[in-house]
């Protein structure tokens, strides 16, 4: 237990004052602008779902649940992104998509200050490609069909997920919300509190997040970090949580045996132990 606290103390965060100074009307603009281009495509997507002879229940439903699971891996992808990589001084990128991730580890409860333009601009940028992809899938077949449903569906919740995000770091969400996050089906507050505590290095799916457990099991963003570092050697998490911190974290990480190597390991030693077939193990006389 001592090793988690000695990188907590070793932990330096970002002003959040200057943080929250970083929101100009640019980005503001830039987000209402998002949220006005995303609105357009997912009524287009819905329109040509609805016109098509191709769509069945089961069909659209099936589309929704896999692209609910789908968004709660790309949530914890690209909050991994943003958590790990990159700096608030990069030009363009900096201000308007690194800066919130900063911030949130600063001021967990800003979130729950911002409009809803604030809080769901961003998503709605970066859906626009996955939307207008959508759209643009013939709907000449069962699989097409699927896919442009499964896409739209998928890209909703990705758009969906800060609003999930804000209600969790709620003191008292509205009563619907509330039971929505005892029976799991968004993102729970005291599942999600397991990412804020420093140095803010696991569960980041935050759609709802199922996908936490299950890529933590296979060790997979610390292995995407060894692969980045070896590739580039840039260091996690520098510019979130301080040089010190991040040198540390990524000593014990690279002490860690990942289970399915272990695991790979363990099978490899005992077939080499044990005996070729037809050879006697019998003491000779």
């Amino acid at each position: 237990m001592k090793k988690p606290d000695t990188i907590a103390d070793k932990v330096r965060l970002q002003d959040a004052q200057a943080l929250a100074q970083g929101y100009s009307p640019a980005i503001r603009a830039m987000e209402i602008a998002s949220i006005i281009a995303f609105v357009g495509l997912e009524a287009v997507l819905v329109h040509k779902l609805w016109s098509t002879h191709h769509t069945g229940p089961w069909m659209l439903v099936l589309a929704v649940v896999l692209g609910y699971l789908a968004a709660d891996f790309v949530s914890g992808f690209v909050h991994w992104m943003g958590d790990t990589w990159g700096s608030t001084e990069m030009p363009v990128l900096g201000k308007a998509f690194i800066r919130p991730f900063r911030e949130h580890h600063v001021d967990e409860k800003a979130i729950t200050r911002h409009d809803f333009v604030e809080t769901n601009g961003n998503n709605c940028l970066v859906s626009l490609p996955v939307a207008a992809l959508a759209v643009a899938v013939p709907l000449n077949g069962p699989g097409w069909v699927f896919l442009a449903a499964f896409l739209g569906a998928m890209i909703f919740w990705v758009m969906a997920t800060n609003q999930f995000h804000k209600w969790s770091h709620l003191d008292e969400p509205p009563a619907i919300i509330g039971f929505l996050q005892r029976v799991h089906l968004i993102l729970p507050p005291d599942h999600h509190r397991i990412h804020h505590t420093a140095p803010f290095n696991q569960y980041y799916c935050i759609t709802v997040g199922w996908m936490n457990r299950p890529l933590r099991m296979i060790h997979f963003f610390p292995l995407m970090e060894r692969l980045i570092t070896w590739a580039t050697g840039q260091l996690p998490r520098q510019d979130d949580i301080g040089t010190e911190a991040a040198e540390a974290l990524v000593a014990v990480d690279g002490a860690q045996e990942v289970p399915v190597l272990q695991a790979a390991k363990e099978l490899l030693k005992a077939s080499a132990e044990e005996p070729a077939p037809g050879v006697s193990t019998r003491p000779v006389p």
